[in-house]
């Protein structure tokens, strides 16, 4: 009798071993899902703020080598026209005439002063909207015409007939800054066909429209002329938005 009852509380024993380890098992189970769950909350924040942390690191970098290379000497524009596409911003030198009948306009937009002596460009907050005027420019020892933004002229000045003075006439030289075709910015609208009013710089359309070879320079400041167009206006900026997901 002593042994049936020894017996059959092994087994209750065994029963009630075998359920909790079952319970503690289950639970592990679910602990360990949620558990990586939230695990992995914190770590993929820290990954990723870290790839932050080096790609804000590595678009400073580029900022101040673009800024030496806005800084650097200007160069002759090159007989390989291909090489172009690996300079933008580095300034060229060029001799030419101006057609002064196939002007375009970039705008509307506010004049850019330039204060930085890095070539950069901050724009001034008593500017008034206005436009930029680009005309095709007949490279006299290429052969070739290209597209010169000239600079910022106000919104009352748009029609050349305001500007005479400004238009000049005969060979000139002048220096300006290597420009790439831009991308619609996001709330933009596109540029209409056979209009000679752009709201981005769209260098190919603008030199299909022209007869030109699609290559577009931001002439410098000192390209200004009394009545004319007010040079200088590029403005070397790259969006850094990372910061803001480094601390969160």
């Amino acid at each position: 009798m002593a042994h049936k009852q020894m017996s059959m509380g092994l087994r209750r024993l065994y029963l009630m071993f075998s359920r909790n380890a079952s319970t503690r098992l289950n639970v592990n189970k679910e602990i360990g899902v949620s558990g990586y769950a939230l695990l992995s909350v914190p770590l993929t924040t820290f990954f990723l703020g870290t790839w932050q942390v080096k790609r804000r690191a590595w678009k400073l970098n580029l900022i101040e080598e673009v800024k030496t290379k806005h800084k650097a000497e200007p160069v002759e524009l090159p007989d390989d026209l291909e090489a172009l596409s690996e300079m933008e911003y580095q300034r060229v030198h060029v001799r030419g005439k101006f057609d002064h009948t196939k002007e375009l306009y970039i705008g509307p937009r506010q004049q850019i002063t330039n204060k930085d002596e890095g070539g950069g460009g901050i724009i001034s907050s008593r500017s008034q909207t206005g436009y930029l005027v680009i005309t095709p420019f007949h490279v006299a020892d290429k052969n070739i015409t290209i597209l010169v933004n000239r600079g910022w002229i106000p919104k009352n000045k748009l029609d050349p007939a305001k500007r005479l003075e400004g238009q000049i006439a005969g060979e000139v030289e002048l220096i300006g800054a290597v420009r790439l075709p831009e991308k619609r910015p996001q709330f933009s609208p596109k540029n209409k066909a056979n209009s000679r009013n752009f709201f981005f710089r769209d260098v190919p359309q603008m030199a299909q429209l022209t007869g030109t070879v699609p290559i577009f320079l931001d002439a410098d400041e000192s390209s200004t002329v009394p009545g004319g167009p007010i040079g200088g206006q590029t403005k070397i900026t790259f969006r850094n938005e990372h910061f803001s997901y480094i601390i969160t």
